[in-house]
């Protein structure tokens, strides 16, 4: 009785969905990770609000996987580390590129230490998150043939990667942190990579969202200058890959 009225309950709104599609000009909120949010999307929110200042957007970021329908969130942007990942059958889980992890310091400590080889990070303190699932520095230092990683004393543990970026920034040891990310402080000489040693895992971005939303026309507005965005990243980073 529950999956049969379930369905009709969701072909009904999928009809008033279709009926009471809205107009492009309205509010979409949207939502990702805390470091997503404040160091990528925020710094270019405003280009979007200039070429659509008629859609007015609002930003949640959290860490957890929030449900769409019940927070009223129009779009997340997700992160995983496999194409595989477990779907809602109602939402579209739309795959849109792939980040890279490197490891990155301020360009102060960089000069100061003098990296040769990639061991030599292990003199310096390194930063981790609470939780970092496959993405640590154990499999970075493994990927880049150091074996001793397990000995080293000096990791400072934070709770999100915009906090580990700050600490960074600031001059404080190394993290481990996407290129999406830590392009625009490259970019203006805050941070440099001191190897350009990828790690074995990579973030696979999703875009998620309800394809019969009223709101359909605006979303597509949105994630099409997203889009825009991701493919203009692709460029900044293979320009910095060939110099």
């Amino acid at each position: 009785l529950y999956h049969s009225t379930h369905q009709a309950f969701d072909t009904l709104l999928k009809g008033l969905n279709s009926i009471q599609s809205e107009d492009i000009a309205g509010n979409l909120t949207v939502t990702s990770t805390q470091a997503f949010t404040s160091l990528w999307l925020m710094p270019r929110l405003y280009r979007f609000s200039v070429k659509h200042p008629e859609i007015k957007i609002r930003v949640s970021s959290s860490n957890e996987l929030e449900n769409l329908k019940q927070s009223h969130i129009d779009l997340a942007i997700r992160f995983n580390t496999s194409k595989n990942i477990n779907t809602d059958d109602e939402l579209t889980y739309e795959f849109v590129g792939e980040d890279h992890i490197y490891p990155v310091c301020s360009t102060q400590l960089a000069s100061e230490m003098n990296f040769k080889r990639p061991e030599d990070l292990l003199q310096c303190w390194l930063i981790k998150l609470e939780n970092q699932g496959k993405v640590d520095w154990p499999s970075w230092f493994k990927a880049a043939g150091v074996f001793d990683s397990k000995d080293h004393i000096q990791w400072t543990e934070v709770s999100t990667g915009d906090m580990a970026l700050s600490a960074v920034l600031s001059g404080h040891g190394l993290t481990l942190t996407s290129d999406a990310v830590f392009s625009q402080y490259v970019d203006s000489g805050q941070l440099v990579v001191p190897f350009d040693i990828k790690h074995p895992f990579s973030f696979k971005r999703f875009l998620v969202f309800d394809p019969n939303s009223a709101k359909s026309a605006r979303l597509a507005v949105f994630i099409e200058w997203l889009k825009e965005e991701f493919l203009s990243l692709i460029h900044i980073l293979r320009a910095h890959e060939t110099k």
